[in-house]
């Protein structure tokens, strides 16, 4: 009995939160400063300008292993959902140019995912990064609710099922 008890209590535990490496989920959402970086064509753009329900920012550099092994399963992540419900926003923060940040798409076969190069230290600041691959979940009235802090597999079925969850 005592048993039965102690396993119902670990299977609810687990409905609630979710089975993720790395995934911090925010009790209380916290407001995103919003701040600006260079798209692909080298123009400004900020993050306000992205509508979709839901935003997954991903921080990253061309010499970090994590991203270079996580990034191919978000670039597919972004193939399997309609930019209206998720647009996933990739930004270099490593001190590369746009240029150098292609290149690194371009050797894994990144297709799904536009480059985007922003200010390493400001933004790190801003939101208070410690260390990269970053990855944070912004709502559409522009609320961060969750973050992870290191690489992950984003095709898992433990991931892909929260975010189907999401929306």
């Amino acid at each position: 009995m005592i048993l039965l008890y102690f396993i119902s209590l670990s299977y609810s535990y687990s409905i609630e939160a979710p089975n993720i490496k790395n995934l911090i989920i925010y009790e209380k959402k916290q407001k995103i400063k919003f701040f600006d970086f260079l798209n692909e064509a080298g123009n400004k753009v900020n993050l306000k300008d992205f509508e979709s329900e839901l935003i997954i920012l991903n921080f990253w550099a061309t010499w970090c292993a994590p991203c270079r092994e996580e990034m191919p399963s978000l670039s597919n992540l972004q193939k399997l959902k309609d930019e209206k419900k998720l647009k996933i926003i990739p930004i270099n923060i490593g001190g590369e140019n746009i240029s150098k940040s292609k290149k690194f798409f371009d050797e894994l076969l990144i297709e799904e995912l536009q480059v985007f190069v922003g200010d390493g230290a400001g933004i790190a600041k801003n939101l208070k990064l410690r260390g990269i691959p970053t990855t944070l979940f912004i709502d559409k009235d522009g609320y961060e609710f969750a973050r992870i802090v290191g690489s992950i597999d984003f095709n898992s079925d433990e991931f892909l099922n929260w975010l189907n969850e999401l929306n």
